[in-house]
């Protein structure tokens, strides 16, 4: 059976890509809005006691304010408090490593410090986007954040968001140079690609598939570590049922997990598309949509978490579409309400 010692407190850099290596669920956590839209934090503090309780003797790590987080959503006061709120809520029970983008290398720099202060053990930088760099600007952004820093550095190589992306050649060359980073979060849709990050750098980074259970169950024959989930926040136990699948190589158990999870999944598509607009600046058919977010924060109202509603401008899954949900996940998914 497939099971890590239990965390007991902050990981260096080196201890943390080993945990990483050996495999892992990076769970993305939502951030919860009341209907005024202010945070939730007990309710931060109640999903992520949760998540701790339910997953003892499990390889998880914790994202908060990640894309998933709405992190383009929250102010900078409300970031801080946020991230601290997570690292003190687990307490060394497992590692914690929010998301501290930002497209200002100076900005990115100043929010790993933070993250480093009040005691996580990593952060995860997405790729500059909007005005974006040429590659020596991508690698020396990274490269300046990494040196700021003592903890982990996972980059986020997410080509939904930037025009620019990178490649092997350039992790590979951050990798050589710089101490911390821990693993790599990889969003690529082209499996060549992926295969070629993990011949560059697999053996000495573990690449994690960004995209999710179903892009983890298509391509953990090819060698990645684990994989970032969404769903870990409401369903862990299916998220690390996955993960075992699939670092044991039993294909068989992973098609069963998936077959399981499509109704869920046929859902959230049938969502996307009927209130769209696809985010990803990847060309069709690739397609994306915020109402992902929107599905999974009101499931974990179903379940008894705290899951709130979305921040504008992005707007909550409509009554209208909850009840087909609901039967969703207690039906299908056979999902059980939590206290």
């Amino acid at each position: 059976m497939f099971l890590h010692q239990s965390y007991g407190g902050f990981m260096d850099p080196g201890k943390l890509r080993e945990f990483l290596m050996r495999g892992a669920v990076i769970c993305v956590q939502l951030t919860p809005f009341k209907e005024d839209e202010s945070i939730d934090y007990e309710g931060l503090k109640e999903n992520t006691a949760f998540l701790i309780e339910a997953c003892k003797g499990e390889p998880l790590v914790l994202t908060p304010v990640g894309s998933t987080g709405e992190k383009y959503a929250v102010t900078d006061d409300e970031w801080r408090k946020i991230v601290k709120t997570v690292v003190d809520v687990a307490g060394g029970k497992v590692p914690v490593i929010p998301g501290a983008s930002h497209s200002g290398t100076k900005v990115a720099v100043e929010r790993a410090k933070y993250a480093q202060d009040v005691g996580a053990d990593g952060v995860m930088v997405v790729l500059p986007y909007y005005h974006v760099p040429e590659e020596e600007g991508l690698y020396l952004h990274y490269k300046k954040i990494a040196d700021a820093i003592e903890i982990g550095l996972i980059p986020y190589n997410n080509p939904d968001v930037s025009k620019i992306y990178m490649m092997p050649h350039v992790l590979k060359r951050l990798v050589d140079n710089t101490s911390n980073i821990v693993a790599v979060k990889e969003n690529t849709p082209f499996i060549q690609t992926l295969y070629e990050h993990i011949k560059t750098v697999g053996d000495r980074v573990p690449i994690m598939q960004g995209r999710g259970e179903w892009w983890f169950a298509a391509t953990a024959f090819l060698g990645v570590k684990g994989y970032i989930s969404g769903y870990a926040n409401f369903m862990p136990r299916i998220s690390f049922d996955l993960l075992k699948a699939g670092l044991n190589g039993d294909y068989k158990k992973m098609k069963e997990i998936m077959e399981m999870l499509n109704p869920y999944e046929e859902f959230i598509a049938k969502i996307c598309r009927k209130y769209g607009p696809s985010t990803t600046i990847l060309p069709y058919p690739y397609v994306s949509s915020y109402m992902i977010y929107a599905v999974m924060k009101a499931t974990m109202d179903m379940l008894g978490l705290r899951g709130g509603r979305m921040r504008l401008p992005l707007l909550d899954l409509k009554e209208e579409d909850k009840k087909e949900l609901e039967r969703i996940v207690f039906e299908v998914l056979k999902l059980e309400r939590i206290g």
